[in-house]
């Protein structure tokens, strides 16, 4: 943003900027709060159920903040999500399999909604591309995508059952268990509502920030295609993904038909949100969630019930096993 102003040669994209609707600026927040929201459900669903609400909306607005401060695919706010559940005591290998499980599940969102939107593109549902190829195109990639992840787990616990290096072994069974889970929790409603939620209302807030500015809403199936396209651009690790996310949107869309000066606009606005919102909401999370575990807390630990793990403080425990109902 600081460039738009800054640089020269830039004055008609000054210019856009002028006369910002409130109104749909301030629906572009809550809807990235609806984002966040929905990030913290999978979060707890694919992590832990038993973990405290309190606790889980801590830990995954932690991550949403690390994310927008270090863009890198999400892989700064899972490292970050990875270290706080150790510090609480859940086993390592307990996270890595579920870290690769939300990796995968958060993933597939943006993968299944790509072969989705290709699809209505390519067959005018959505809008009438010049070349038919701008649809097509994803729908191979998604598909292709989603194969590669359900043949990697197969591969890798084969690998790693004929490794006689124990690290490797635990990377690769990490892996090959975290695409197994994966799979098993897609009969969550949580996990689904979770992902999609938390991809789709994002999308959400990038569409907005087209008629706050008095530019024309590009269709649905371009807006949705465009981002997950231009999301690539993130995985350069850039502050806040600071350049290589911005071009890869603005490029994304431009390759789509939307004016470049339109698509520009938007994508900056919707990025100072992006920044914004998660960082305000999820840095006050992390000091909390700090100072509750420095008072000895053992909520995440409840999340390995029968083994013995250790707790902040009060060393190894032996975790109770919930009595079944009835």
């Amino acid at each position: 943003m600081a460039l738009v102003v800054l640089l020269p040669g830039l004055s008609s994209l000054r210019e856009s900027f002028k006369g910002g609707k409130l109104p749909w600026l301030l629906l572009g927040v809550a809807l990235e709060l609806f984002s966040c929201g929905s990030y913290v459900l999978v979060f707890r669903a694919v992590f832990c159920r038993r973990m405290s609400w309190r606790t889980s909306t801590e830990i995954g607005l932690s991550e949403q903040a690390a994310n927008s401060l270090l863009s890198v695919g999400g892989a700064g706010g899972l490292a970050l999500g990875a270290w706080i559940l150790r510090r609480g005591g859940l086993a390592a290998a307990q996270i890595a399999r579920r870290t690769v499980a939300f990796f995968l599940l958060t993933s597939l969102a943006n993968v299944g909604f790509l072969v989705l939107g290709g699809l209505a593109l390519a067959s005018g549902l959505m809008s009438d591309p010049s070349d038919p190829l701008l649809g097509a195109v994803p729908v191979v990639v998604g598909i292709g995508a989603i194969a590669l992840a359900l043949s990697a787990g197969a591969a890798a616990r084969a690998l790693g059952a004929s490794s006689t290096r124990p690290r490797a072994q635990a990377i690769l069974s990490a892996i090959g268990d975290g695409v197994e889970e994966a799979v098993g929790l897609l009969r969550s409603p949580a996990v689904i509502i979770g992902s999609a939620g938390y991809m789709l209302f994002d999308v959400a807030v990038l569409g907005v920030c087209f008629p706050a500015f008095g530019n024309p809403l590009p269709p649905l199936g371009v807006l949705l295609l465009a981002y997950i396209i231009g999301q690539l651009g993130g995985l350069v690790p850039l502050p806040g993904g600071i350049g290589g996310l911005d071009l890869g949107l603005i490029g994304a869309l431009i390759l789509y038909g939307v004016d470049a000066t339109d698509a520009a606009v938007a994508v900056l606005a919707y990025r100072g949100m992006l920044l914004a919102v998660p960082a305000a909401i999820g840095l006050p999370a992390l000091a909390s969630l700090q100072q509750r575990l420095r008072r000895e807390e053992a909520d995440i630990a409840a999340c390995a019930p029968g083994e013995e793990v250790e707790v902040i403080g009060l060393g190894l425990v032996q975790m109770p096993v919930p009595r079944a109902r009835g």
